[in-house]
């Protein structure tokens, strides 16, 4: 506690200096009431370098413990979803940090404070905050606004403009799907050495078939399991469409599919040289803005390396909803505790990380994400961000619900699926009996997940799998025995 205060004293003082320096005349303001917040995220020290230690020099009267939400992870616990509600349950905090997967479920529990009426009362402005992005944590909400996200990861299709016009291809275009990046990617020539040729389309680690639809399938907002029904829904004409365009691509020889997985370890040299679009070998590849990072650390970092000239065009879409993106990612959802006795506080803290004082600060250090408020995550090594801000996320996720599928599941529904791609990809079945299969042998599979799970949910707490669970009192001590089945 005592390092705490010092930390907080030096933060003090440096807000003082920073702002108009402290005076003990009579025009001083009157010093803050002190309040106190609980907030859960990930690690203390990562709170605090992200957040906290901005917060704690505009708002030093607010002391602020973090609980460690890592702690659900630790030991032989596999129901991350229950053990984190558990930790909520025993230490409610005031700001709970939740992601896509449980921040509908704790608003329709009624377990997060509204925010709408706040905004209102202290006309907060949220104009300039992403669009789309307020919207979807509205609706994601049940039309209420129940959280805040101060930043969001995105992509874009990134290209070599020097390599289409050098082979006489039109550049790429905003909103393409992935139909028109694969018809692209075959414009370029497939001839020549693994190591020097090029290669229309690329990502740094191998493409499989399954990958490579479920990339396309994402981006179409396409679900392989209903979480809601529990029933494998893959063997359909979309699905199908999926794959057969993700076979055509890597059967064209166009895309750059590393034989050896792509980089395992080496020099930063060997690092840069497995990445082929880096290196100026591929003319496209879905791009994230810590790409731009590698393609600046490269030029400074090789001698004799050659730049090119970068473009950037927001996509691949869904063509049944072209100014849409899917791959958009918000996993810092701040909500405020229902009935929390410090909601004021805590208010404070989410207006704080998402307004244009913490956004212009962090604006100026990049990473993989990208401001939720507008306006100061402009540019990047001379390169404008706006592109990852042109599409509007959409309210329909491949991945919403999916926590809700037993994770003993995954393990035997992957190799059905490897059995089945593989005969395809040596010709010995066609795409449409493989699906099929996988969706008859993964039902089966799914439903014995799902029964096992309710079986073990229905155990009493203090019951285990594979233990009988005795108690001797001879002597007048108390003894556990396990019994081994």
């Amino acid at each position: 506690m005592r390092i705490k205060f010092v930390h907080k004293a030096a933060l003090f003082a440096m807000s003082c200096l920073l702002v108009v320096g402290c005076s003990a005349g009579p025009g001083k303001e009157a010093e803050k009431e002190k309040s106190s917040l609980k907030v859960m995220f990930y690690s203390e020290d990562w709170f605090y370098q992200q957040y906290g230690d901005l917060f704690a020099m505009k708002h030093p009267e607010v002391e602020i413990e973090v609980i460690n939400q890592q702690s659900i992870y630790n030991g032989e616990n596999t129901d991350y979803v229950q053990a984190f509600k558990d930790l909520v349950e025993k230490e409610q905090p005031d700001i709970l940090m939740l992601d896509t997967s449980n921040y509908a479920t704790f608003a329709s529990d009624g377990k997060l404070m509204e925010l709408d009426s706040l905004i209102a009362r202290d006309k907060y402005n949220t104009e300039t905050i992403y669009p789309g992005l307020m919207d979807l944590l509205k609706e994601e909400g049940g039309g209420k606004l129940y959280g805040l996200s101060p930043s969001f990861s995105g992509s874009a299709i990134f290209y070599n403009a020097d390599l289409f016009n050098k082979y006489g291809v039109e550049l790429p275009h905003d909103g393409m799907t992935w139909q028109e990046i694969m018809d692209t990617a075959r414009r370029f020539p497939t001839d020549g050495d693994e190591k020097t040729r090029v290669y229309g389309y690329g990502m740094d680690w191998s493409m499989s078939i399954d990958n490579m639809a479920s990339s396309i399938a994402n981006t179409e907002g396409l679900r392989a399991i209903n979480p809601d029904t529990m029933k494998i829904t893959i063997n359909t004409d979309s699905w199908k469409k999926a794959y057969q365009l993700a076979i055509d691509a890597l059967d064209s020889n166009a895309m750059y599919v590393p034989k050896d997985g792509g980089f395992s370890g080496g020099t930063m040299e060997e690092y840069y040289q497995s990445q082929p679009f880096v290196m100026g070998r591929v003319a496209m590849t879905i791009g994230r803005p810590y790409n731009l990072q590698n393609l600046k650390q490269v030029r400074e970092s090789l001698k004799d390396y050659k730049p090119f000239e970068l473009g950037m065009v927001a996509g691949p879409v869904n063509p049944a909803e072209p100014d849409t993106t899917r791959d958009v990612s918000y996993n810092q959802i701040f909500s405020i505790r229902a009935n929390s006795p410090n909601a004021d506080a805590a208010w404070e803290f989410l207006k704080f990380i998402n307004g244009d004082e913490y956004a212009k600060i962090k604006s100026r250090s990049m990473n993989n994400e990208l401001m939720s408020r507008m306006g100061y995550s402009k540019e990047y090594d001379g390169h404008s961000l706006d592109v990852f801000y042109k599409l509007k996320p959409s309210s329909s996720n491949s991945y919403s619900g999916m926590e809700k599928i037993p994770s003993e599941f995954y393990g035997q529904y992957q190799p059905i699926m490897d059995r089945e791609l593989a005969l395809v990809k040596d010709k010995k079945k066609t795409i449409d009996e493989a699906l099929a299969t996988i969706q008859d042998e993964g039902q089966v599979v799914l439903d014995k997940a799902v029964k096992d799970a309710e079986a073990k949910k229905d155990k009493p707490a203090d019951s285990q799998d594979n233990a009988d669970v005795g108690t001797s009192t001879d002597s007048g001590s108390t003894e556990t025995i396990i019994i081994t089945k």
